[in-house]
């Protein structure tokens, strides 16, 4: 640090960017945390505000009950401004883009030669600049260290506080790929167990890095991602081409006998090709026959997944295909509607945009699979509001102003996630087109009692 108007600055290797964590960097450091807490607690409403002072006391208390850069530090914060005002303060209540610039760690990335490659006081800013050249970094390490990586006696901390076991070592297979210098191509799981995570070294820093089967269409290859949801993600689509290089017969028999695949195509066309709507449908049905959670580990495992799955394979891309058509020709029918309604800008702007939400280019593979059902009945929906529109415009302009606070909400968090995935922030939009048939549709009754007033309770627990 220099002097505490510039506030601090952390210098992080390319490698290490996308492990870093948002949280620590909000801790700053121990010196200047009491000032940053002060700043935080003046940016509250009057009424808690008031409850707290002298602020530097309030501060003082809070920083000795909480262990250093452990959880948020803003709902640390917030617990403690609750307990001694007495008043119900939430996260939302603070204004952190309030605060000067120097109580936000400034954060400076370098090469491995040391030269500057970024700066700024946003670790979400750098990951969306420079997280694709970071993980590349970081995945040339791994090949580096892989053939001296072995396993340790007991388990290891790794990034973040989290453990390594000790069984969790990187397969030969990796190690003998980095030491011939470059990735084997698989088409059978010929490369022993694949460990959830393994540990690299750089230096005296410990990192956690995480093993995933890469889908090259001919073949697999295994790479190691710094980033567990990246991970987690490539290693589906990698084990889904594993399991479909073993069963290609079947899959060369499925292509051809998907039910009414040219009329589905039909109406697919104004979204996309009917070989894409043809990959969806094989991809989820490959998913649900094959890939049911824990996924396998080893050979022997991954064996008997494509032994018990090749029987159902036929019955569920079936499904899928029919859940696929019902989709599609309730969309043909939301989609003629407006165009022929021809409604008042603001709501065709509304329900064009809720069409491309509820049926993208690929909502066959994208749609969670609890949630592909409920797709026609949101766009019955539609079908419904644009009949009741013309008769009362008023009626749904106001039905649009009582959801629209909410969808403003959502989606500007999940901008500000930059792609990050969020369970919670996904189940809340799925709890937006909910409300969106209850205010617009009713007679099309929801799964659950839903009202404006139950998805502000809904948002407050979750996100406030």
């Amino acid at each position: 640090p220099g002097h505490p108007r510039d506030g601090v600055t952390a210098t992080l290797p390319i490698y290490a960017l996308n492990a870093a964590s948002d949280e620590r960097c909000e801790w700053l450091v121990p010196g200047m945390l009491k000032d940053k807490v002060v700043a935080l607690a003046k940016t509250l409403p009057q009424r808690p505000r008031s409850r707290l002072v002298p602020l530097p006391e309030f501060a003082d208390a809070a920083i000795r009950r909480h262990a250093y850069a452990e959880g948020d530090l803003v709902d640390a914060v917030a617990a403690d401004a609750r307990e001694r005002s007495g008043v119900e303060v939430r996260r939302l209540d603070f204004r952190p883009e309030q605060l000067a610039p120097h109580l936000r760690m400034n954060l400076r990335v370098v090469d491995e030669h040391g030269r500057q490659l970024g700066e700024s006081r946003s670790l979400a800013q750098l990951k969306a600049e420079l997280g694709g050249q970071a993980r590349s970094a970081f995945q040339a390490l791994a090949a580096l260290k892989l053939p001296a990586a072995s396993a340790s006696a007991g388990a290891t901390t790794g990034q973040g506080g989290m453990k390594v076991p000790a069984a969790s070592r990187v397969p030969g297979a990796v190690a003998a790929e980095a030491e011939a210098g470059g990735p084997a191509h698989h088409t059978a799981w010929t490369f022993g167990e694949l460990p959830e995570l393994l540990e690299v070294r750089k230096g005296g820093q410990s990192m956690v890095g995480f093993p995933a089967l890469i889908d090259r269409q001919t073949h697999v290859e295994i790479e190691i991602f710094d980033e567990p949801e990246v991970a987690a993600s490539r290693h589906r689509a990698g084990l889904a081409r594993l399991v479909a290089l073993q069963v290609r017969d079947a899959l060369r028999h499925l292509e051809k006998s998907i039910p009414d695949l040219h009329k589905m195509a039909v109406a697919y066309l104004p979204i996309g090709s009917a070989e894409e709507l043809r990959e969806q449908i094989v991809g989820v049905a490959i998913d649900r026959a094959f890939l049911a959670d824990p996924l396998p580990t080893d050979a022997a495992a991954f064996a008997a997944r494509i032994e018990a799955g090749r029987g159902r394979l036929g019955l569920i891309a079936g499904e899928a295909a029919r859940t696929a058509g019902a989709v599609l020709v309730e969309y043909a029918a939301a989609a003629r509607k407006l165009k022929d309604a021809h409604p008042p800008k603001a709501a065709a702007d509304d329900i064009t945009a809720q069409l491309g939400r509820l049926v993208p280019r690929r909502f066959v593979a994208e749609t969670p699979w609890s949630r592909l059902a409920h797709l026609p009945r949101y766009l019955k929906a539609i079908v419904l509001r644009l009949d009741k529109l013309r008769a009362d415009p008023a009626r749904d302009a106001s039905r649009m102003a009582e959801i629209r606070p909410l969808e403003q909400r959502w989606r500007r968090l999940v901008a500000d996630r930059h792609g990050t995935a969020d369970p919670r922030l996904d189940e809340f939009g799925w709890w937006l087109e909910e409300l969106r048939v209850g205010l617009f549709a009713q007679e099309l009754k929801t799964p659950q009692p839903v009202s404006v007033k139950r998805l502000e309770k809904i948002w407050q627990q979750a996100f406030a």
